[in-house]
């Protein structure tokens, strides 16, 4: 079927269908949901365990590795890693990409509590959360007071809470930061000893006071009542007046040997903004949704809620998301906006003013009927698929050019208007198919790609793909309808300046640097292959990176003291960071989180749980600017390097995938003795590297830990059993919860049973334990156990099940992580492993080794793709190869663009070399098809391949200038992620163009028969 026809023929319909995809496309644009960054869920779960008391060792042998154990046993892991530290253990096990999130979380759900009945009694909890991006939060609101009881924030925070959770959209609303209230009994341990009251007889005591059993049912007559027994206790009262000695006759109550009052459980989480003491509140948004709708909603609600506040209390914003996603979208917009600008431009001054309205026309509605497919596709606007955008932007005007450029010469001979706009089409319809085919298998591999990488990079090819396949479409069928109704011979013959300049060009040069390259092909080709080594030879001066800073003008500072450091040390340390954070005028605000982290607000940074040692802080700049962001964040790190006795690092935000650290190095064996001495000689060599910052050995330091050593054969002898020196340790340090108590509102809190807060020395609680012995006698424990301090290490961890620790650094600005993470590695070929120990480069350098493996299959696979369809085309393996000949020069324009604008080879970069395999050829096509359609009509190879480049030049350069102009606002205002991918794009087209014109002639003269 000739399909221009048909569209000619039968236009209503043709414009019918068109219309209804546009109107997809508008409707999608206005509904599809936007974020900052694409919403990649890797298939992967972390399992937290707490043990409390437990010692490293112990969380790894009784916990981590039983659960390593069964989890071993899931098949398509990808990774699995693990971290014990004291009273906490932690397992992460990601899945190959390609794997069902939902399904792999079931199946380590049923395989970890098949073993829950078999780990130690004492395990307080086993936790496991599925990895989504969707806890990424968009709000984190403060609620501040330094008056208010933390009783009265959780009240209002939690008010605040159930208003947020009601809008739609948002998937959770989370509290944060503030103690639990709970219901603490203060033993006096001594008292209890005089009056021979074991502690076993109290946890009973209000265990079976509490017991809430229903009663069941009685029919007495013809009516049915329930049965209430004693029930729960109703008040503190109830609870004061337990009665405890049971078996005795004086009776004792335990309000005689206990306090009982409302209180907060210890410490555990602390948070601040601005210096003054606030709780959090965070809200996640659901997959699929707009964040803009929704933050709208959100934003009345909190503003409704500040007016019922009490005046004590101030509510203010810590993160709002849609701001970055706004300024993020709006950027990408823009340069969408200013390439449509650039490319209207030229279009107009090269092809005049009707021929141009035609060829713009395919712009909106190609990028329109895109947006549809894309948003049916479940993908929404984000930085990625808007990129898509802005590259195809460039190149979906080049079949419009060319079928409209073929239709004006047919019109020149002679032919009608219908004619022309039916025969020319026809001419050129399968060069132009076959063009955007090869420059859409460029993309399609890329699309494939199965790692994390190519889920982050994936909506970018799908929406090129996309768009450039409408506009093959929209070329094939409206434009020759449009250039039918809106070309005059006034118009034909009417030349632009731009077009007479180019001609002028044709005539005086080109025409004759084509002969003289066709009369000395051996020149011509010697001369560019040694300019291509030469280019390749200029490659190591570039430099490789994998993604670039996020460029934010946010950044996060983390503290970190030596394991065992209580949370009073490190809230001193954090304060000493605010102190040096109020005196800068860069900074608008600071949240400070003192024993957890930060909620987690960027989809590749994970926050740490509850550790009494970290503290974590967000700090917000007035503004974002390169140089004086990164000098701001060395001169903190100046500032903080030799504070005392903790480690202060100033991070700030990467792009791409989720990565350990830009450097990791692993070294794996079993002792951690010989671990620890290996990690520490390795850490020097970190130390010794030019660019490093933020060096973390997590043996760098070891904890001491009070060890309580029981005299079994003592306890055996006085008839001690050893869980009651276990619970009456536990009671008197930690608190026993030993039930639950509801108010009157519904509002449960845990009765805890708790010895008595010494004023002079926590240790003397020891000397004032008493244990039961089988007779009822109360034994002091010191006549039973020692207590001694003993060093242990901070953590264990494993990788992939052997125990291993990870080396990690960042790397200052200005630095590749490429090279430094190199000399490192150099320096540690010298290093003598033990027998049984090895080493793993992970971190960046191991992620930018896969995703550019990837890329590098992505390459190859477009490649001979692309080499199949030209195959089928020109039903010939040479005129492929002589077409194939635009990408090594492509590749030296590239090599030099990087160059000369000082960006490494990244992997958008490499993204731009990759699409520049698709884009280049199609010049090749155009002039080898051309080439053979004269050399059909009777011509001779030197005049074909002299016509075709005279005749191909214009619609050449025509397409080479809008794909540059398209890319070129992008390229200069899409900061360090995008320049490297718009230089290498334009670089090699430049290089690719010129050199095309020649050298393309010069191989179909040679290789053509």
């Amino acid at each position: 079927m000739n399909l221009p026809k048909f569209a000619i023929e039968n236009y209503q319909f043709s414009t019918i269908i068109i219309i209804i995809l546009v109107l997809m496309g508008v409707v999608s644009f206005i509904t599809m949901p936007r974020s900052e960054d694409p919403q990649i869920s890797p298939a992967g779960t972390t399992i937290f365990a707490i043990y409390p008391g437990a010692n490293p060792a112990d969380v790894e042998e009784l916990i981590v590795k039983p659960i390593e154990d069964v989890l071993n046993e899931l098949e398509n892991i990808k990774e699995l890693k693990s971290n014990s530290r004291s009273g906490f253990g932690m397992v992460n096990i990601e899945f190959l990409s390609g794997s069902d999130g939902d399904e792999k979380y079931s199946d380590v759900v049923q395989k970890v509590n098949s073993i829950r009945n078999k780990l130690p009694e004492e395990v307080y909890s086993v936790d496991m959360l599925k990895w989504t991006i969707n806890d990424v939060k968009i709000l984190q609101l403060a609620l501040i007071s330094e008056d208010a009881e933390y009783s009265e924030l959780e009240e209002e925070a939690v008010r605040l809470k159930d208003l947020l959770k009601k809008i739609n959209g948002v998937k959770t609303v989370e509290t944060w930061a503030y103690p639990q209230q709970e219901i603490k009994v203060t033993i006096d341990m001594e008292r209890m000893a005089n009056m021979n009251i074991p502690l076993s007889h109290i946890l009973g005591a209000i265990q079976m006071s509490n017991a809430n059993i229903p009663g069941g049912k009685m029919d007495i007559g013809d009516k049915q009542f329930t049965i209430q027994t004693s029930g729960s206790y109703e008040s503190l009262d109830e609870l004061r007046n337990t009665i405890i000695n049971l078996g005795s006759d004086q009776v004792v109550y335990l309000k005689d040997v206990a306090e009982v009052e409302y209180s907060y459980e210890d410490a555990k989480y602390l948070a601040r903004f601005n210096n003054k003491r606030a709780v959090y509140i965070t809200a996640t948004q659901k997959l699929g949704t707009n964040i803009f709708s929704i933050m709208e909603k959100l934003q009345e609600k909190s503003e409704q809620f500040k007016t019922t506040l009490p005046k004590t209390m101030l509510l203010e914003t810590v993160f709002d998301q849609s701001k970055s996603v706004d300024h993020r979208l709006n950027g990408f917009f823009i340069n969408l906006l200013q390439g449509l600008l650039l490319v209207g431009l030229i279009v107009i001054l090269a092809v005049g003013f009707r021929a141009s309205m035609i060829v713009m026309v395919v712009i909106p509605i190609s990028i329109l009927i895109g947006i549809g497919f894309l948003d049916l596709s479940k993908y929404g606007l984000q930085q990625m698929s808007i990129a898509g955008l802005v590259i195809a932007l460039g190149l979906l005007v080049d079949n419009a050019i060319v079928v409209t450029e073929n239709i004006a010469r047919f019109m020149k001979l002679g032919y009608s208007k219908v004619d022309a706009a039916v025969k020319a089409t026809s001419q050129i319809a399968w060069a132009v198919t076959s063009s955007t085919v090869t420059t859409v298998l460029a993309f399609v591999p890329m699309m494939l790609m199965q790692d994390v990488t190519g889920d982050f990079i994936r909506s970018m090819p799908l929406t090129v793909i996309f768009t450039l396949v409408a506009s093959l479409w929209v070329s094939i069928t409206l434009t020759p309808y449009l250039s039918k109704n809106f070309f005059t011979s006034a118009s034909l013959e009417h030349e632009s300046r731009m077009r007479k300049w180019m001609n002028k060009i044709i005539e005086n040069k080109y025409r004759k640097q084509l002969a003289y390259a066709i009369s000395h092909p051996k020149t011509v080709l010697s001369a560019s292959v040694l300019v291509f080594i030469l280019s390749l030879g200029l490659f190591p001066f570039i430099g490789i990176s994998f993604f670039p800073k996020a460029e934010k003008p946010q950044f996060m500072i983390d503290i970190n003291l030596p394991e065992g450091s209580n949370i009073a040390k490190t809230d001193e340390v954090t304060k000493y960071v605010e102190s040096v954070l109020s005196k800068k005028e860069e900074i608008v605000y600071f949240a400070s989180n003192i024993g957890h982290g930060n909620p987690r607000i960027y989809y590749n940074v994970l926050s740490k749980r509850n550790a009494s040692n970290h503290a974590q802080l967000l700090v917000e700049l007035k503004e974002f600017k390169y140089e004086p962001f990164n000098k701001f964040l060395d001169e903190l790190r100046s500032e903080f390097l030799n504070y005392p006795g903790a480690k202060i690092d100033v991070k700030d935000f990467i792009q791409g995938p989720p990565i350990e650290a830009p450097i990791a190095i692993k070294v794996l064996g079993d002792n951690l003795t010989t671990l620890k001495s290996i990690a520490s000689d390795i850490e020097k060599y970190f130390k010794g590297t030019e660019g490093t910052v933020n060096i973390n050995n997590p043996l760098g330091t070891t904890k001491a830990d009070l060890q309580v050593k029981i005299n079994r054969a003592k306890a055996a002898m006085y008839g001690v059993q050893l869980v009651e020196i276990d619970r009456a340790i536990r009671a008197s340090i930690a608190g026993l919860i030993v039930s639950k108590y509801r108010d009157e509102e519904g509002k449960e809190y845990n009765i805890v049973v708790r010895g008595k807060p010494e004023a002079t020395s926590e240790l003397q609680k020891f000397d004032k334990i008493f244990v039961t012995s089988i007779k009822g006698t109360q034994i002091p424990l010191k006549q039973l156990a020692t207590i001694e301090f003993k060093s242990t290490p901070l953590s264990i961890s494993h990788y992939d099940l052997a125990r291993n620790v990870t080396i990690t650094a960042d790397v200052k600005a200005g630095y590749s992580v490429n090279e430094v993470t190199k000399e490192i590695i150099e320096k540690m070929k010298s290093y003598s492993f033990p027998k049984g120990y090895s080493y793993y480069v992970a971190g960046e350098l191991e992620s930018q080794q896969e995703s550019f493996g990837g890329m590098a299959k992505a390459l190859i696979i477009a490649i001979v793709g692309i080499f199949g369809v030209l195959v089928l085309q020109f039903r010939s393996y040479s005129q492929p190869l002589i077409v194939f000949s635009a990408i090594p020069l492509a590749i030296i324009g590239s090599i030099i663009a990087l160059l000369v604008t000082g960006n490494s080879f990244s992997f958008t970069a490499f993204v731009g070399l990759t699409s520049l395999v698709g884009i280049v050829v199609n010049n090749s096509i155009i002039l080898v098809d051309y080439s053979n359609q004269l050399r059909a009509e009777g011509k001779s190879i030197v005049e074909a391949v002299k016509m075709a480049g005279e005749a191909r030049f214009i619609p050449i350069i025509l397409t080479t200038a809008t794909t540059i102009g398209g890319l070129l606002p992008l390229t200069l205002g899409g900061g360090t992620m995008w320049a490297p991918m718009g230089w290498a794009i334009i670089g090699g087209l430049i290089a690719s163009t010129f050199l095309t014109l020649i050298v393309v002639p010069v191989l179909y003269k040679v290789y053509t028969k």
